[in-house]
């Protein structure tokens, strides 16, 4: 007797459904789709309307963001991005590494995978990217937050918005999510390799500029901090630096609250104080070059060392689309997907 599983055709008036598929989406944070002064403020809307990234009370916070921050960032945040933009595609630089990013993925990984990506805020958004993953008949999606270090701002509220599209779904897609990656052999060796690309004889320190974040998100749990710590440890101990040559500080500070300490800024003059000339500055919690570093580190800074007295601050870019990046996406991505890719993968 013919032990096989034998389907009954569907019903006529049976809607198509299309099923089978794996997909891996990468999430970056966000960019504004468009180099103008209105794209800006409705991208810098959505971004610090989430309780994720600015959690005071809806009725104090929104009043302030619609009524003083939204009339007067934007124009100031549009200027920081034209010196950044990339006019030959028309895209700021986080969104074609993040494209960049997932076409050489594809490249790499079995063809009856799908690859997508999607930003946190702005397009594309990852309720459209999951829905058009859906339509092509992934049922099972791996979600990729291109963010080494957790941190409820960022991974976490990623999640929340693939999770928020899920709910609404009649058939949920399997979800899995990559955990953070801050402490892999491979982004710590594709990092140690860029400081060697990137550092010569002549640099005196090299500053591990993160991301800052207000202490109260420590003090509450976040794991940020600490894994932030473990990643400039790790890149040390590879490199053979000591912790006066390489120190760890924090970025980007905004609002009254206080932040994570020491801020770059500040070692950034320190040093200039301390009569040193060549410094250079890595940005490891970023995968993808962006405003922070592009703007922040590599033209704002590189001009608070030279007024403070130094000579040279070389950013060093992020991993972006380099191959020795893929190659960590790659390994992550089939390690995550164990059980979902067919054996000859």
């Amino acid at each position: 007797m013919d032990m096989k599983t034998k389907l009954s055709p569907a019903p006529a008036d049976h809607p198509p459904v299309a099923f089978g598929k794996v997909g891996v989406l990468l999430i970056n944070l966000g960019t504004p789709a468009a180099l103008t002064t209105e794209a800006v403020k409705v991208y810098l809307a959505e971004f610090l309307s989430d309780r994720r990234v600015v959690d005071y009370p809806a009725v104090l916070w929104q009043p302030v963001l619609r009524g003083v921050i939204l009339n007067t960032r934007p124009a100031k945040t549009c200027a920081a991005y034209a010196k950044i933009w990339d006019q030959e595609t028309d895209e700021s630089p986080l969104r074609r590494f993040t494209r960049e990013q997932s076409e050489k993925l594809t490249a790499k990984l079995p063809e009856d995978l799908m690859v997508d990506w999607a930003m946190r805020y702005g397009v594309p958004s990852i309720p459209d990217r999951l829905s058009a993953m859906q339509k092509a008949g992934c049922d099972r999606i791996l979600l990729v937050p291109l963010y080494p270090q957790y941190s409820a701002t960022t991974t976490g509220t990623a999640c929340d918005a693939a999770y928020d599209w899920a709910m609404k779904q009649p058939w949920q897609p399997a979800l899995r999510t990559v955990p953070a990656f801050h402490d892999d052999p491979g982004l710590i060796e594709a990092l140690a390799q860029s400081c060697r690309d990137h550092v010569g004889p002549e640099t005196e320190r090299v500053i591990i500029s993160f991301h800052g974040l207000p202490q109260r998100y420590f003090r509450e749990g976040d794991p940020y901090h600490c894994q932030c710590q473990k990643t400039a440890r790790l890149m040390r101990e590879n490199l053979g630096w000591d912790e006066k040559f390489a120190p760890v500080a924090f970025q980007s500070k905004f609002g009254p609250e206080k932040w994570l300490e020491p801020s770059t800024e500040s070692l950034v003059v320190q040093a200039a104080e301390e009569g040193l000339k060549n410094i250079a500055v890595i940005t490891p919690g970023f995968v993808s070059d962006c405003i922070e570093t592009l703007e922040e580190v590599a033209m704002e800074l590189a001009e608070v060392f030279e007024e403070a007295g130094g000579e040279h601050l070389t950013a060093i870019p992020c991993l972006n689309s380099d191959d020795n990046f893929i190659d960590v996406l790659d390994n992550l991505v089939r390690r995550e997907l164990g059980g979902w890719l067919n054996s000859d993968h």
